[in-house]
């Protein structure tokens, strides 16, 4: 943990006391430790200068009119001046506002304390998470670890592998690649930043695997933290701690690839449709068999309202009773990379690096020649291959052809992150959305677009108690503590949304990625549709209060009087939902295009085969180096994007097999 001081923490500690009772010195000090290995330095500094200003009698009298710093204020004065931050007509206020309070309420229920002094508030809340057995049946994958002080890899000087192909990522695209480069007989080498935990030591609660298995701690925002993003890291990437819903690129996506980006072959019939039915197969796609309450009431709203909903496809085995899946299976019934592709690509002879974060890619007279990695505990990685794959994702692959010098305006933007509302109704029947299966049902009543909106996928949110917390509004603390009281009855629906709007990566001065993003009006009224048909999913099933998620949030209720009347002033109010920056709550758990495929030269930065283009004038590729993950999306596409990563996976394996 970087050099906190006292006063920092007594600070951070108060206003942990302000968003939830209890235990706040202990919240403060995971807080600091957690900004300090994920915040950007620039970021952690202005935080920091910002706590201090927090507590200055003066700031707080300019800013919200109390003589002193919000140590020295009582709780509902407190209450009062964080809660005229959130409603702040000034951006940098509200900001300021959302990170607290998302860290802070995350960190009070997420943390499970030790089995001497377990967390009480996850008693209060009545928190009983599956414990699923460990099995005996193993992932199949023994990863390279160099040690320190061995002879043949001494600590001076880099270590150096030779491959015919390095794959740098090992999600769903990476996996796929290496799968089929390394069952071609190509000598692979995959390279993955996060690390390497099998079943046997997968966690078993949000705050270990926060820290371990996701992108920044799991404290992954824009750089205004207006859009609250989840990606997974570590061996498998995003397959190991998914929720495994299955569902393919709608036809009319893939036929805007096809149009508009001159993307051949994805189309249904021929090659795509192939790529999809073997991707399927591969991974044991089925049908949700067990449908937990969170997942029935969409089914039963839906079949009220007379629309199209139906169980999820998802790629599992013998499992729907278990709701851990956020942690990594430790069962073993998700087919995930390290089950299925990675295992594959470790059986023919693929060797996989944990904890080794690429940081450029080496080029030779116009061609890649490898890349150059650094490991966890600092020493350095030289992989020599004549074929690299960058595969780490569409917030990480940009960011390392933009450190190797890759000249093509266009990587890092028109990044898509499906952006996602939440609504939640209460119901009268236990729902305990933590247990189960963690995704059975879906409507995809609106998947196709119209006029002035985009298509959306309805799903429900099977979130553990800190995302929750995190989640929910925040309208003081008592009020927000019995929320959360009652989050036993909640069932959160969440859209899926085809972005209207774009985002950019970037680096940081200090080498980190910026990701920023903005809704256009497209996309603002593409959430707020969602909004009012996820509303009336819930008053169809049965919700007797419903909130629409932000700051200030929207409450229906269905008890009293004129309730039809009521709720059609709540849907207008939904109807027009403000979704400016931090105050509609948006979420994204998908990141794709930033490295988008197409025929047209400047504004896509590979070819419609996954080749990166060199950019400058004419369309000349960098030979050797291709683009194997979500990047290469020319669009978002609506649903969860697995499958149709895999699927582009295969379609570039084939062009590298042929040219190489």
């Amino acid at each position: 943990m970087t050099d906190w001081s006292e006063r920092e923490l007594e600070i951070l500690a108060a206003m942990a006391e302000t968003f939830v009772r209890g235990d706040a010195l202990a919240r403060a000090r995971l807080a600091a430790d957690a900004l300090s290995r994920a915040a950007d330095p620039a970021q952690l500094a202005q935080f920091r200068q910002a706590l201090w200003l927090l507590d200055t009698a003066a700031v707080s009298l300019v800013l919200g009119g109390r003589r002193q710093g919000i140590v020295a204020m009582s709780l509902e004065d407190r209450e009062r001046y964080l809660l005229s931050w959130g409603a702040s007509r000034l951006p940098l206020r509200r900001a300021a506002f959302q990170s607290l309070r998302k860290l802070l309420t995350f960190l009070a229920y997420a943390d499970p304390g030790t089995a001497a002094a377990p967390n009480p508030l996850l008693a209060d809340i009545d928190y009983r998470p599956d414990r699923p057995p460990v099995t005996t049946d193993l992932a199949r994958i023994i990863p390279v670890r160099f040690e320190a002080g061995d002879a043949a890899t001494p600590l001076a000087g880099p270590i150096t592998l030779d491959a015919d192909a390095v794959v740098v990522g090992s999600g769903a695209g990476g996996g796929v690649v290496a799968a089929q480069l390394a069952e071609a007989g190509r000598s692979v080498v995959v390279l993955e930043a996060g690390p390497f935990v099998d079943e046997s030591t997968m966690p078993t609660d949000e705050l270990d695997a926060f820290g371990r298995l996701y992108l920044n701690l799991g404290l992954l925002t824009t750089w205004d933290g207006s859009v609250t993003m989840l990606a997974g890291t570590g061996v498998g990437g995003g397959t190991l701690v998914n929720w495994m819903t299955s569902i393919p690129a709608p036809a009319d996506v893939r036929s805007a690839w096809a149009t508009e980006h001159g993307l051949e072959g994805v189309e249904d019939g021929g090659e795509w449709t192939d790529d999809v039915a073997t991707i399927e197969a591969e991974l044991g796609v089925a049908e949700a068999t067990h449908i937990p309450p969170k997942d029935a009431i969409i089914l039963r709203g839906a079949r009220a309202l007379g629309w199209e909903a139906a169980p999820i496809q998802r790629n599992a085995a013998q499992c729907g009773d278990c709701g851990s899946c956020p942690f990594g299976c430790r069962r073993g019934a998700k087919q995930s990379g390290i089950r299925v592709h990675l295992a594959r690509a470790a059986a023919a002879g693929a060797r996989i690096v944990p904890d080794a974060a690429v940081q450029r890619v080496i080029i030779e007279d116009g061609r890649a020649a490898g890349v150059e990695a650094v490991l966890a505990d600092g020493r350095h990685v030289l992989v020599r291959a004549g074929t690299v794959v960058l595969a780490a994702g569409a917030l990480r692959t940009p960011a390392i052809l933009q450190r190797t010098g890759v000249r093509h305006g266009a990587i890092g933007r028109h990044l898509r992150l499906h952006p996602v509302t939440v609504l939640a109704g209460w119901f009268s029947e236990p729902v305990d959305m933590w247990r189960g299966t963690m995704q059975a049902a879906r409507s995809l009543q609106f998947s196709a677009g119209e006029r002035g909106r985009n298509g959306y996928a309805i799903e429900s949110a099977p979130g553990h108690p800190g995302l929750l917390a995190l989640a929910l509004p925040w309208e003081g603390r008592e009020a927000h503590a019995e929320v959360m009281r009652g989050i036993g009855s909640v069932a959160p629906l969440i859209a899926v949304t085809r972005d209207g709007g774009e985002g950019r990566a970037t680096l940081t001065k200090a080498g980190r990625v910026r990701l920023d993003y903005r809704l256009d009006a497209t996309g603002v009224a593409t959430l707020r549709h969602a909004l009012v048909q996820m509303a009336r999913v819930a008053r169809a099933a049965g919700a007797s209060k419903i909130i629409a998620v932000g700051t200030p949030p929207q409450w229906h209720h269905a008890e009293g009087a004129d309730e039809a009347a009521r709720f059609t002033r709540f849907e207008d109010a939904l109807g027009s939902f403000d979704f400016g920056a931090n105050r509609g709550a948006v979420f994204s758990a998908h990141q794709m295009g930033s490295v988008r495929m197409g025929a047209e030269v400047r504004s896509h930065p590979c070819d419609p085969w996954g080749r990166v283009r060199a950019g400058g004038r004419g369309d000349f590729v960098i030979r050797g180096l291709y683009v194997g993950d979500g990047s290469v999306f020319p669009t978002g596409i609506g649903v969860n994007p697995m499958i149709t990563i895999m699927a582009m996976a295969r379609r570039v394996s084939r062009v590298i097999l042929a040219e190489t």
